[in-house]
């Protein structure tokens, strides 16, 4: 009779452990001008490898979370950040209320630009999205690696802080736009917020408001019941999330389903969307002549060139246009 030697079983264990704790890994880098703390909320019963949920970035700076399977949860970046004389840790955008770093099992104050993700769902799948349905607080971008499927990136791209509508701009004591909110935060209107009689998709439509963030950004969620157009899937992946994407990260999150296993977007009809508007002004970082900073790196200080812009205001000025109506 043969006999299993227990070296052989103890590897097996220790493979089946490692699998299970490490099923995906998310790399987070900061590509913006100034210092982003992205914050790291995992769903119930689900908490990264790492049991990191707060670091800080530095320009240029990276850092991998492991997770474990089955993880879901969200991705932030807070700007503006500090620490008072008692040592409490407050950011002007994206704050979790934690008083620290860490933001220890506590979300995001809006507004915010969220990444969000299911992995291993439905079919083996990993669901994932970028979410300014709480508002916009920073450009993002959303690159699944080494996935099989459609894996399309997403994102928002575009500098929206500076052309955010006045009754949803947030601004710091300067009046310099730092954050853009949601037309449900800053009305509060079920229309808005899509609850009571427009709790359902057929009831809770797109509104100019929705339809700002949409046009800045196509694969982003606008509102509530955009999934259609917002959701995608991959199966088996990595995640590149980039705050402040530059030229050569988008280009490289355009091109990622062709580097997966299918690159048929039959299964994910919002690939076909463009990942950005390219009437919008885009922030960018590597390959993009940097905007002049005005005193120092603060995500408040940068100021894009008026000849870049233009195409923007005519886009704002038609919006405003079209509410007045």
């Amino acid at each position: 009779m043969a006999t299993f030697h227990p070296l052989i079983f103890l590897i097996i264990h220790i493979s089946f452990l490692f699998s299970a704790v490490s099923a995906a890994t998310f790399t987070v880098t900061n590509n913006c001008h100034y210092t982003v703390w992205p914050g790291v909320l995992s769903g119930a019963g689900h908490r990264p490898h790492s049991s990191t949920t707060g670091f800080a970035l530095q320009t240029g700076e990276s850092q991998s979370i492991p997770v474990p399977t089955g993880w879901s949860g969200r991705f932030w970046g807070r700007t503006l950040c500090s620490t008072d004389a008692t040592g409490k840790f407050t950011c002007a955008t994206g704050d979790c209320g934690s008083s620290t770093v860490q933001c220890s099992g506590s979300g995001a104050a809006p507004p915010a630009t969220l990444a969000e993700f299911t992995l291993n769902g439905s079919d083996g799948k990993d669901f994932y999205d970028v979410s300014l349905v709480d508002g916009y607080n920073l450009p993002m971008l959303v690159v699944p690696q080494s996935g099989s499927g459609n894996c399309s990136s997403t994102g928002c791209l575009v500098d929206l802080n500076g052309l955010c509508p006045s009754d949803l701009k947030v601004t710091e004591s300067d009046g310099d736009g730092v954050a853009c909110r949601s037309a449900c935060e800053a009305f509060g209107s079920p229309e808005y917020c899509c609850s009571g009689a427009y709790g359902n998709p057929n009831t809770c439509k797109p509104t100019q408001y929705s339809q700002f963030f949409k046009n800045a950004c196509p694969r982003a969620y606008s509102y509530a019941y955009d999934d259609a157009t917002s959701t995608f899937t991959c199966t088996n992946a990595n995640y590149l999330i980039t705050f402040c994407p530059g030229t050569t990260s988008q280009k490289s999150g355009e091109n990622s389903n062709s580097n997966s296993g299918n690159n048929n977007n039959g299964g994910n009809p919002q690939a076909a969307l463009p990942l950005i508007n390219s009437t919008m002004v885009f922030l960018g970082g590597d390959d993009v002549p940097a905007p002049p900073l005005i005193g120092g790196s603060s995500p408040r200080a940068q100021v894009a060139s008026p000849f870049v812009l233009w195409p923007v205001a005519i886009g704002l000025t038609w919006f405003l246009i079209r509410g007045a109506h």
